[in-house]
């Protein structure tokens, strides 16, 4: 027959017991685990832990905790909350249960505790108190709902994504928010809750208390009971608005992008195949057509500056009128700040480069004595309309050309596509050239004072006669990573006199030419496959060998120490690689011991 001590032995939660003064007459093997101790029977009152504390860490004398309070009182003190601190330093949470035992007359024997850990309850409630604080802070909406719909539970997320107060949808179907035409996807969530699945995120639809529609992505995991049966589902919502606008932003771009390249690239094909109808010998053909490609690329770079919103007419002149060192003086310009949009800006770059050529080559700015006047405003006639008045005087003899070429009837074709057009008068001491534009709404907007002056050129645009002479025999390492356009360097440098070193298309192989290989100067790509290229810049300033860049980055591209170093801006021509190597080897010359960082001026 099992006695009533074996029973307490052998229950699985700590169980003691005391006489009627405190002193511990019996506790199990449980109660000897949670204490971390064995205490001596007969000797120790009240509880067996090695130390007690309240709820709150503040020590608890044995002589006052529940046990204790108890017996002295004669009523029991339950469902309190306290800690059992052991040897190694541990506390565990527990609650006590003392009961008082009493014989046939009544009177206290003694009593019986029943300790109850609670550790594992009072981390779940610390979970959960964690849990309820990140949904309450949380700025995604996280909703609980029955099975049929109906929403039990909303937090802030929810009311600043979708507009609704709390109070507004507890209690009220979660349809509220779903457009009729997506209520099915609520059929197929419930459908999948009731077998126990979680749906994965998924982008969707809902509506806002105003009635907007919001792109949220949504996750749903089902909500069970203490049994285990799914009671409801947990449904979290995240405003996707933004990113979904970065996407659709994106796709423009990467279209625009795509548009634009593919139209640069029929222009491109266009001014090549015009360019070759008109051309006189192969020379005059690549002459004339990388002079309109450099146009179209500099009326480009403008626009990129200008974060593609249009760009001043003056800005337009000066990297279009290319000049000849020292011709700046003989160019007169007088205007207002006037913006033009980025389709006129790259048409009237292509106009003006036409003019530039011409007055080179057989006008204005081929004889000593002539002079360039360029002069515009903004007109109402009714709209808004560009008027440039393009002057050239000093060259007596000018007629009109018997043919008509591929300039003239690039400038007409392209300005009567735009609504406007050009007139030119040949008089007994130059020509006159009127041009008209119309102006979109948004640009021709006089901003500033007038720009009045002479036209400065940002470089040369053709090599000094001796310039390609002082390059005979000079060895160059070319550092180029575009097969096409290391192979065009090769062949100009090769034609200018000089000997090709490489080209070195990685950083591996530029950092053993300049190494090992004996040359006199460097063409450096800034950029190699994505790589940068400060080590190559300098390795080459240590061995003292002048160096310039080629890149269609610009200089903020180059390593920082080098910002101000010559700069061969893609594309150019064969007169811009001469004559910028041309004066970096003729320095070098007179001064071995500098690097120039600027192109010398004449």
């Amino acid at each position: 027959m099992t006695t009533g001590t074996e029973l307490l032995e052998a229950l699985p939660v700590a169980v003691y017991t005391t006489d009627a003064e405190g002193r511990i007459t019996f506790f199990n093997e449980a109660a000897a685990t949670f204490w971390g101790r064995r205490p001596t029977i007969g000797e120790e009152r009240w509880s067996g832990a090695f130390a007690l504390y309240h709820a709150d860490g503040r020590p608890l004398p044995h002589d006052q905790c529940p046990m204790a309070v108890t017996l002295k009182t004669g009523e029991p003190v339950c469902g309190v909350e306290a800690l059992a601190g052991r040897p190694d330093g541990s506390r565990i949470p527990f609650q006590p249960h003392p009961t008082l035992l009493k014989d046939a007359s009544g009177r206290i024997t003694g009593a019986i505790n029943l300790l109850v850990e609670i550790a594992d309850r009072k981390k779940a409630e610390i979970d959960s108190a964690r849990l309820a604080a990140i949904v309450a802070s949380s700025d995604d909406a996280v909703i609980s709902k029955t099975l049929d719909g109906i929403v039990t539970s909303w937090n802030a997320g929810a009311k600043r994504i979708f507009g609704y107060e709390a109070s507004e949808m507890i209690g009220q179907s979660i349809l509220r928010l779903i457009p009729a035409e997506l209520r099915f996807e609520e059929e197929q969530i419930i459908a999948k809750l009731k077998r126990g699945e979680r749906i994965e995120h998924f982008d969707t639809t809902r509506l806002a208390k105003d009635g907007s529609r919001i792109a949220i992505s949504l996750t749903v995991s089902p909500m069970h009971d203490r049994a285990g049966n799914i009671i409801g589902a947990s449904k979290v919502a995240r405003d996707i608005r933004q990113r979904r606008e970065s996407e659709e932003l994106q796709t423009l771009l990467f279209d625009e992008l795509n548009h634009r390249v593919k139209n640069t690239l029929a222009i491109i094909q266009a001014i090549a195949g015009q360019s070759l109808r008109t051309s006189r010998s192969a020379d005059d053909f690549v002459m004339s057509f990388s002079g309109r490609v450099q146009s179209l690329a500099r009326a480009h770079d403008l626009l990129v500056k200008g974060k593609m919103k249009g760009a001043d007419v003056m800005a337009i002149l000066r990297e279009q009128v290319l000049l000849g060192e020292g011709d700046g003086a003989r160019i007169w310009c007088s205007g207002p700040f006037l913006s033009v949009s980025p389709k006129i800006a790259v048409q009237l770059a292509l106009v003006l480069h036409e003019l530039a050529t011409n007055a080179r080559k057989h006008g204005a700015l081929s004889v000593p004595g002539g002079r360039l006047s360029i002069e515009w405003k903004m007109a109402m006639t009714p709209g808004r309309e560009l008027q440039l008045t393009w002057t050239e005087s000093g060259v007596a003899g000018l007629r009109a050309p018997a043919a008509r070429g591929f300039g003239t009837t690039l400038i007409e074709r392209t300005l009567q596509g735009n609504g406007g057009g050009a007139s030119v008068r040949f008089g007994a001491d130059g020509i006159v050239c009127e041009i008209k534009v119309p102006l979109i709404e948004e640009y021709g907007h006089p901003l500033a004072e007038p720009h009045t002056g002479d036209l400065s050129p940002a470089w040369r645009a053709a090599a000094e006669p001796d310039a390609t002479i002082g390059l005979q025999g000079k060895r160059i390492l070319v550092v180029e990573d575009e097969p096409m356009i290391a192979m065009d360097l090769e062949a100009q440098l090769e034609d200018a006199g000089c000997t090709v070193i490489g080209p070195a298309e990685t950083l591996a192989t530029a950092r053993r030419l300049i190494v090992e290989a004996v040359f006199d100067g460097a063409l450096l790509d800034a950029n190699l496959g994505g790589e940068r290229v400060d080590e190559l810049a300098a390795l080459l300033t240590q061995k003292g060998i002048p160096f310039a860049f080629a890149s269609g980055y610009g200089r903020e591209a180059l390593p920082r120490e080098h910002r101000e170093a010559p700069l061969l801006e893609k594309p150019f021509v064969s007169g811009q690689l001469v004559a910028v190597l041309g004066d970096l080897l003729s320095a070098r010359a007179e001064d071995p011991g500098v690097i120039p960082f600027r192109p010398r001026k004449g």
